[in-house]
């Protein structure tokens, strides 16, 4: 599978698996570890995690499953979030909902994080979500610390519009500390980002874009939504013609983007899996690609 170069020390592979539900997969730990191998298998080497998925248990149960093949670490590109906190009665610092970017949950974070996946380095620190209170100084400190500690490869942020990129960028002055990924909601369904300037903002930072929510949460796939059935009646008949899944279009349509866009995947099926990387192969023409921009926007363009 095509490798994303992140930065000199970091390369994802071109579809990212996400563990956002992986609690709800309710797989044991050799068979989550053979999940993890079966993507490996496939070139999907890259794995997204942060540290409240499944009520703060989900990177336990991803770490207990690598540490049955232990030799997957060096093969593998763990990226981990932290900065926000939520309710849990399973920690004892979440005493409600709310982001915190200060020195000390940063670091508290990723120590827990490493402890939980099994591991001495995250590949990928970002940060889950800006925050009002957000001081790019500190953050900046805590960073320079985990990465002087071995602790981090790179690091990016989540979610950041071009403000509050440009507000945290200013701080950073490290080779291993420039904002390399912003994970970004990105779907046929979803095209905020082409047209408010984000994705812009990006590409002329040579930041790369992970694609969260691909297939928006299943939305594309409901038959009773007007935005949906006007898409899937472009998608299907190049899925016809191409003769690959709809999501596999769904896919090459993500990547025809030139900044390399990197969708993640949710799904625990190997087959669907299987069904949505196809479209690395298929080479939309700029007519598809527009005709499926212009039905999620409902009009032509100008």
């Amino acid at each position: 599978m095509e490798r994303t170069q992140i930065n000199q020390y970091v390369h994802f592979s071109k579809i990212v698996q996400g563990f956002w539900r992986a609690n709800e997969w309710q797989l044991s730990d050799q068979a989550l570890n053979r999940f993890i191998n079966q993507l490996v298998e496939r070139g999907i080497t890259t794995m997204d995690h942060a540290d409240i998925y499944g009520d703060y248990q989900n990177e336990t149960l991803f770490g207990k499953a690598l540490k049955l093949s232990p030799q997957l670490r060096e093969q593998i590109q763990i990226v981990s979030k932290c900065g926000i906190v939520l309710p849990s009665e399973t920690q004892t610092f979440t005493d409600g909902h709310r982001y915190d970017h200060s020195h000390q949950h940063i670091i508290k974070s990723v120590n827990h994080s490493l402890e939980r996946l099994n591991v001495d380095y995250l590949d990928s620190l970002l940060i889950h979500r800006p925050s009002p209170l957000m001081n790019p100084d500190e953050i900046t400190d805590a960073l320079k610390e985990l990465v002087n500690e071995g602790k981090i490869k790179s690091f990016g942020v989540s979610n950041f519009n071009e403000t509050q990129y440009d507000l945290l960028k200013q701080s950073l002055n490290h080779d291993k500390l420039h904002i390399s990924i912003n994970q970004l909601e990105l779907s046929p369904y979803q095209t905020d980002i082409l047209h408010n300037g984000v994705m812009d903002k990006m590409y002329q930072n040579q930041v790369k874009v992970m694609a969260w929510s691909p297939f928006a949460g299943g939305k594309l796939f409901d038959t009773s939504d007007d935005k949906s059935r006007r898409l899937m009646s472009v998608i299907e008949p190049l899925a016809n013609k191409y003769q690959v899944n709809v999501s596999a279009i769904m896919i090459a349509w993500l990547i025809r983007h030139p900044n390399e866009v990197m969708p993640i995947l949710g799904t625990r099926s190997i087959e669907k899996i299987d069904a949505a990387t196809a479209g690395l192969n298929v080479e939309l023409t700029d007519q598809e690609w527009f005709d499926i921009y212009t039905a999620a926007l409902g009009r032509d363009i100008l």
